[in-house]
């Protein structure tokens, strides 16, 4: 019985393996390598996708989140909202800008931050709000814009993992002043490496954004700002585009996926992702909840079945954040997700049998 991973890159890139081995050979004849030609026709090309008019590689999409709040000068005694439940480093690009994170607790359907518990969270030092668009689903950001316009908050969104994402037909990217993607390499369009980008509509931010990535220079030896080495490589660039080209299909296709999942758990006690009716998720991940979550996962593990958790850890249980100083049951919800939550194998050359295969073990662990 062959094993069904997570995630299974080898599959992913096979298909397209000899548009992207002609891509990074043409970057190799070039000789090009950092801020080259296939850089600035990336970002291009991201730009539009998304909806804006200006994308900045960068290193990273830590980096991404990190530089934009550096550009708004967000940084000591400033507070900066974020949801518990999201990977870490939404949390460590706050503290690099030197602001203070104040952490949401999340909406129990879709994962996403819980607006009903922004204005509470907000105080006179809060500038910015940190939406995270977690497992590909966009968070709920007519609300999220609404609470924030008063205190004149900036809009950041975390979309590291909602690539081409939609909420009433506007794509993740077109909301904030600025939007972080990651490319990391199991990501909906993933480099071949580490990588992300910044989106924006503002131009001035846009070269604030140029110039931090590439050591506070504008023109070469010309240092305006304390900025970072922190760039997209153009070997990095050449095979995003590649992927940009190829990401609405695959999208679709976690898409079906996800369908077929949803009505082939019916009757299990796993509970699925609830996506509305205005919202377009692209499925990073299939993120389930069941009641004996750690049990599950060591059975499907016996039936050559990989799972993954995102994430085992609130941001305020990180020993990292216990500065923070929040205590158990601050945030009861991301609590509860972090002991329930299961992440099912989820890409886009996914087979139909695997996804039933992995439904019926399901099933199976719930009739033991």
């Amino acid at each position: 019985m062959e094993p069904i991973p997570t995630v299974d890159l080898g599959r992913h890139h096979r298909k397209m393996r000899t548009q992207i081995d002609a891509a990074i050979a043409k970057v190799i004849d070039q000789s090009s390598f950092i801020l080259g030609k296939p850089v600035e026709e990336f970002e291009q090309a991201f730009a539009k996708f998304c909806g804006v008019s200006h994308c900045i590689g960068v290193a990273t999409g830590t980096d991404a989140l990190h530089f934009t709040l550096r550009a708004l000068n967000i940084g000591p005694g400033d507070e900066v909202i974020l949801p518990a439940n999201t990977f870490i480093a939404t949390a460590l690009a706050v503290v690099y800008a030197g602001a203070t994170v104040r952490l949401v607790d999340v909406a129990e359907q879709t994962y996403n931050i819980d607006p009903d518990k922004l204005v509470s969270a907000i105080t006179p030092h809060t500038k910015a709000i940190i939406p995270v668009h977690l497992y590909g689903q966009i968070a709920d950001m007519d609300a999220i814009q609404r609470i924030a316009a008063p205190y004149r908050c900036a809009i950041i969104e975390d979309a590291c993992q909602a690539h081409g994402a939609r909420y009433r037909n506007t794509r993740a990217g077109e909301f904030g002043v600025a939007a972080a993607f990651s490319f990391y390499p199991g990501k909906n369009i993933g480099a071949l490496g580490d990588g992300g980008a910044i989106v924006t509509n503002d131009a001035a931010l846009a070269e604030q954004l140029r110039k931090l990535r590439n050591y506070g220079q504008k023109i070469k030896h010309h240092h305006e700002v304390l900025g970072y080495n922190s760039r997209l490589d153009s070997l990095q660039a050449a095979v995003l585009l590649v992927k940009l080209a190829a990401l609405e299909e695959n999208n679709a296709l976690r898409r079906k996926h996800a369908e077929q999942y949803r009505q082939a758990l019916v009757g299990t006690k796993a509970l699925v992702p609830q996506e509305h009716s205005e919202y377009e998720s692209v499925y990073h991940l299939f993120v389930i909840r069941h009641p004996k979550r750690d049990a599950l996962a060591a059975y499907l593990k016996t039936q050559g079945i990989e799972t993954a958790i995102h994430y085992p850890v609130p941001i305020h249980f990180q020993p990292a954040f216990a500065m923070l100083g929040y205590a158990p049951g601050s945030f009861p919800v991301a609590e509860q997700l972090a002991n329930e939550i299961l992440s099912l194998p989820m890409f886009p050359e996914l087979e139909q049998e695997e996804i039933q295969r992995v439904a019926n073990a399901i099933r199976a662990f719930d009739a033991q």
